[in-house]
């Protein structure tokens, strides 16, 4: 699911509900960051990991922590750019070569509306406004739960190139939808902020894509070099 929203430089590594190995070795360093956590916590933050290791070895890196660093964001080997994600009954890792990207960000949701009250903390009103006009057109699309799924995946892809926090009023999302029986498109997410140096130059948007399947909804967001 994730794949499909990634170019092919990129591997991903994914299993939904129970399937694939049940991994649940971490390394010293990584158990004592839960070692206080709930048994769910434990066992999520072990799975999406198990991902990573198996995306290393598919780049020929070998397998080695992943340990959170300022605001959370995984520390990935150096070399590497990537992204993780995991919510009820399903996990993926996405990792690239730092030279092939200068960053990424994935998400996944349930695809279940947001909680009440949650839309208007994490959009700004000219967004709600498309996802009305969306809704009408496409019903079956929890469009807010894609929005915040994709304001999710940009800040990912933003942390790493600035160590900086993004609201979520601070980028505006547009939603495209592309043709075809299987809900799915891109998006692109303006800043509203100075974005990040690439390359030399200052980035003004992102771009992403999504896609609707096995009861999840799904962001990628990649950025390229300049």
């Amino acid at each position: 699911m994730i794949e499909e929203l990634l170019p092919g430089s990129v591997v991903t590594v994914e299993a939904h509900g129970d399937e694939g190995p049940q991994d649940d070795f971490l390394y010293p360093q990584e158990a004592a960051v839960v070692a206080q956590a709930v048994p769910k916590r434990r066992r999520e933050f072990a799975a999406v990991r198990s991902c990573a290791r198996r995306a290393m070895d598919k780049l020929g890196v070998p397998p080695q922590p992943v340990l959170p660093g300022e605001r959370g964001a995984p520390r990935w080997p150096a070399g590497l750019a990537g992204s993780m994600t995991h919510c009820d009954g399903y996990r993926a890792a996405a990792l690239v070569r730092a030279t092939d990207l200068a960053s990424l960000g994935i998400d996944a949701e349930p695809h279940l509306p947001l909680p009440d009250g949650v839309l208007p903390t994490v959009s700004l009103p000219e967004e709600e406004d498309r996802l009305g006009r969306l809704a009408r057109q496409h019903p079956h699309v929890h469009w807010d739960r894609l929005l915040f799924s994709a304001k999710e995946s940009v800040y990912k892809a933003w942390f790493p190139l600035t160590g900086l926090w993004l609201e979520f009023t601070e980028a505006d999302i547009e939603v495209f939808v592309a043709p075809g029986e299987r809900p799915g498109g891109g998006f692109r997410a303006e800043l509203l902020v100075p974005g990040p140096l690439v390359g030399g130059r200052r980035l003004g948007f992102f771009e992403g894509r999504w896609t609707v399947r096995h009861g999840l909804v799904a962001t990628a967001v990649t950025v390229p070099h300049a």
